[in-house]
C-alpha cells in the first residue's frame, strides 16, 4: 500500500491533502489493556471500543486489545457491532445498550450479544433468535443508581426470569454500571455494589450464578479492584487517559492519541490589530502571527482560544488567541520570527520536553477528556504507529 494511504474506519483516505492528523500508537492500547489486566487477575477484560473507539479507530484498537488479551469488545450501536464484524474480528461483542426490535435481526445475524432489560426487549431478541434457529446469548442489565439505562433492582429478576424461560436464549451476565467510581471520597459507588450483590445474591437463589458478572469501568478497574468480579469494562483508561484528575497517577497509562497539524501561514501584525472572527483579540504589539489548518470542524472547540487554549509549536507553547474557525485557527508567535511554514503543531501529545494532554484541553474547556477525545472529526486523518 503506498505510504500516502491510510485506513480510517476501514475505509481508505488519501493522506497529505492537508496536514492535519491523529498519531495512535497501538502499543500503548497493548501497553494499558495488559496494565489493567495485571491489576486484576483472573478477571477479564472488555474492550470498550464504542464511538470508533473514543475516535481512536474502532478496527485497529480492537485488534490491539484483543492481542493484548481482551477476551470482549464493547460498543453503543448495533451499528458499531456489525463494523467490526466485517473487519474479520471474532470476538464477544457486547451491545451496552438495549437495541430496538428493529435491530435485533442485525444482533443475531452478527452474532452480537445485547443487553436487555425490559420485557418488549426480551421478547424482540427471543423472536430473532427462533426466526434464525439459534440461541443467542443475551446479558441484562440492572440500574443501581446511574438511572440511564437497566431494569429497576426490584423488577430485573422478572427480566431474567423472562431470558431463562425463553429456549432461544442465554442469560450469559448480568451486569450494572456505576455512576462516581471516579470519585473516591463519594460512598455512593459501595450503594451501587450492595444493590448490585443483593441482585446476584437472588440470581444464585434461583439457581443462575454461573452467568458472567460485571460493574466495573476504567475507575473502578483502577480505584475498586475488589469489585471487578468476572470482567471489567474498559474504556478511557484503555486509551491512555486517567478517568479523573483524582485517580492520576494510580496506573501506569500511556497516552495513545496525539493530534498534530503543521503551519500553514505566517504574516505579521501590527499593534491593535483584531484576530479573526469578532474580533476578540487584539494585537498588543507588532508581532508574528501563525495560522493553523484545524478548526471545529475537526473537533477543537470554538472558543479554546478564548480559554487561554495553547499549541506546541517548536517545544514552546504558543496561545490561541481569537475564536477557532471552521477549518483554521490563529496562535501568537509574538516577536518570534523563526516559526515559518509546515513547522509541526501538537494540539495533544508531546513535544520537545514539553505535553499538552486531553485532560489539560478538557479543563480548560470545562468538560471531561473523553468529550475533547471524541470531538475530533472524521476529516482528521489517523495514521497507526
Amino acid at each position: 500500500m503506498p505510504d500516502e494511504y491510510q485506513f480510517h474506519g476501514g475505509e481508505r483516505t488519501l493522506w497529505g491533502m492537508r496536514p492535519t492528523w491523529c498519531e495512535i500508537d497501538v502499543s500503548a492500547i497493548a501497553h494499558n489493556v495488559e496494565t489493567l489486566a495485571a491489576r486484576l487477575p483472573d478477571v477479564d477484560i472488555c474492550a470498550v471500543v464504542k464511538a470508533d473507539a473514543y475516535t481512536h479507530g474502532a478496527i485497529p484498537v480492537a485488534h490491539a486489545a484483543i492481542e493484548a488479551g481482551a477476551s470482549w469488545l464493547a460498543v453503543a450501536l448495533v451499528e458499531e457491532g456489525v463494523q467490526l464484524r466485517n473487519a474479520g474480528i471474532d470476538a464477544p461483542i457486547l451491545v451496552l445498550s438495549e437495541p430496538s426490535p428493529s435491530g435485533m435481526l442485525g444482533v443475531v445475524f452478527n452474532r452480537l450479544t445485547p443487553t436487555l432489560y425490559t420485557p418488549e426487549g426480551v421478547r424482540a431478541a427471543g423472536e430473532e433468535a427462533r426466526s434464525a434457529g439459534i440461541t443467542l446469548d443475551v446479558e441484562v442489565s440492572v440500574d443501581t443508581g446511574m438511572r440511564r439505562v437497566g431494569a429497576e433492582p426490584d423488577e430485573v429478576m422478572g427480566v431474567i426470569e423472562s431470558v431463562i424461560a425463553d429456549d432461544s436464549l442465554t442469560l450469559g451476565g448480568v451486569w450494572t454500571h456505576c455512576a462516581v467510581a471516579d470519585e473516591l471520597e463519594n460512598d455512593f459507588t459501595q450503594v451501587q455494589f450492595d444493590r448490585f450483590d443483593r441482585v446476584l445474591e437472588k440470581l444464585h437463589t434461583g439457581g443462575g450464578e454461573a452467568v458472567r458478572r460485571h460493574a466495573g469501568n476504567s475507575a473502578v478497574a483502577i480505584a475498586h479492584e475488589a469489585h471487578g468480579y468476572d470482567m471489567v469494562r474498559c474504556g478511557i483508561a484503555m486509551y491512555g487517559v486517567d478517568p479523573s484528575a483524582e485517580l492520576h497517577g494510580r496506573a501506569k497509562l500511556q497516552p495513545a492519541l496525539s493530534l498534530h497539524s503543521k503551519v500553514s501561514f505566517v504574516k505579521q501584525i501590527d499593534a491593535g490589530d483584531g484576530v479573526g472572527y469578532g474580533h476578540h483579540w487584539h494585537a498588543p504589539t507588532d508581532r508574528w502571527l501563525a495560522t493553523v489548518p484545524i478548526g471545529y470542524a475537526d473537533g477543537v472547540r470554538r472558543d479554546l482560544g478564548l480559554r487561554g487554549g495553547e499549541v506546541l509549536i517548536n517545544g514552546i507553547r504558543r496561545p490561541i488567541v481569537g475564536v477557532v474557525t471552521m477549518d483554521q485557527l490563529m496562535v501568537d508567535l509574538g516577536d518570534d520570527s523563526s516559526v515559518s511554514v509546515d513547522d509541526e503543531v501538537v494540539l495533544i501529545g508531546p513535544q520537545g520536553d514539553d505535553v499538552i494532554t486531553a485532560a489539560e484541553v478538557a479543563d480548560r474547556l470545562d468538560t471531561i477528556p473523553y468529550e475533547v477525545l471524541c470531538a475530533i472529526g472524521p476529516r482528521v486523518s489517523r495514521t497507526y504507529v
